[in-house]
């Protein structure tokens, strides 16, 4: 059973700043991937930001330059910086494991407004 542990969502204001974080646990026998997917009312959940095995970072056009992802690989943990942060980023924010098969996070909520 692998559980992922989400934490640091809230409300903030526009330009301003928050950081995720998701702790993965539980029998991880590997792991290919790990992201950040938000779905804000009404809308699909999409993929914001993912972390391969080896480094490689993808990021939604929407979000590059604005927010990183990074990685603590022995405490299976993965980190979403985000900056500068619009009324538009407002959405439930999934941590996302992609290892045997894809497991996913309670979900995190951000809201950007004034």
């Amino acid at each position: 059973q692998v559980q992922l542990v989400e934490s640091g969502g809230g409300l903030v204001q526009p330009g301003g700043s928050l950081r995720l974080s998701c702790a993965a646990s539980g029998s991880i026998f590997r792991i290919n991937a790990m992201g950040w997917y938000r779905q804000a009312p009404g809308k699909q959940r999409e993929l914001v930001a993912a972390i391969l095995s080896r480094g490689t970072t993808n990021y939604a056009d929407s979000v590059k330059g604005r927010f990183a992802i990074s990685r603590d690989s022995g405490k299976n943990t993965v980190y979403l910086q985000m900056n500068s942060l619009k009324p538009e980023d407002t959405a439930v924010y999934y941590c996302n494991l992609d290892s045997d098969r894809r497991y996913w996070g309670q979900g995190t909520q951000v809201t950007v407004s004034s």
